[in-house]
């Protein structure tokens, strides 16, 4: 099958309890890919589409600006409505082949996975890439069970179909063994909004995925 080249290394998750005091969203998302994040993804659970609404289409306007792709959360209506670049899917999403379907060819689908086998059916029902973790321990992830670790990261990349992206509590100086161990990208939430100087964050990640192929 083929699929939408996966062009980015960092995938920045929203969350906008994880903004320091002050900050606004929009703002924050736009100190990061001015740091190197090249997808975003908006998913504030907490908010109703009328709410959510308004805030996708300033943050496809940043991201835009920024040259990062946009993509929501569960929601392929409001992806089409604010022409998103695509769609981040989890477990009580719609299924992937039916969000394919909606979306056409040209619109990335992402998907959240916990297990090697669903890597492979994400792959076989049209995403372009996976979530996989989390790997280390981190509170935004504490309701999908303990960190899975390096060696559960390994064995989902070993002859993944489609780029793995690694989640949950990653710093910095993690990445070497995560590419080691068959990452093919980033995931992050707090490590970039929660930090100081989120452009700043951002761009050690990116210099970090550089020096270690």
């Amino acid at each position: 099958m083929s699929r939408r080249a996966v062009d980015f290394s960092l995938y920045l998750i929203t969350d906008r309890r994880a903004l320091p005091p002050g900050r606004r969203l929009e703002d924050v998302v736009r100190a990061a890919c001015a740091g190197g994040v090249g997808a975003v993804q908006l998913r504030e659970k907490d908010l109703s589409p009328r709410e959510l609404y308004p805030l996708a289409c300033r943050l496809r306007e940043v991201t835009a600006a920024g040259g990062a792709h946009l993509l929501i959360n569960d929601r392929v209506d409001l992806a089409l409505a604010v022409e998103a670049d695509g769609v981040h899917l989890g477990g009580q999403s719609l299924p992937t082949a039916l969000a394919r379907r909606l979306l056409g060819p040209e619109k990335l689908i992402g998907v959240s996975t916990h297990h090697p086998d669903e890597i492979h059916a994400a792959s076989r029902d049209g995403a372009d890439f996976v979530t996989f973790g989390p790997v280390y321990a981190t509170p935004s992830k504490a309701a999908y069970g303990p960190p899975q670790g390096l060696d559960a990261l390994r064995a989902a990349g070993r002859n993944a179909p489609l780029p793995v992206f690694a989640l949950g509590g990653i710093t910095a100086e993690q990445v070497p063994e995560l590419r080691a161990a068959g990452a093919r990208g980033i995931a992050l939430i707090r490590a970039i909004l929660g930090a100081d100087d989120a452009r700043q964050a951002a761009r050690s990640f990116r210099e970090a995925y550089r020096l270690h192929p």
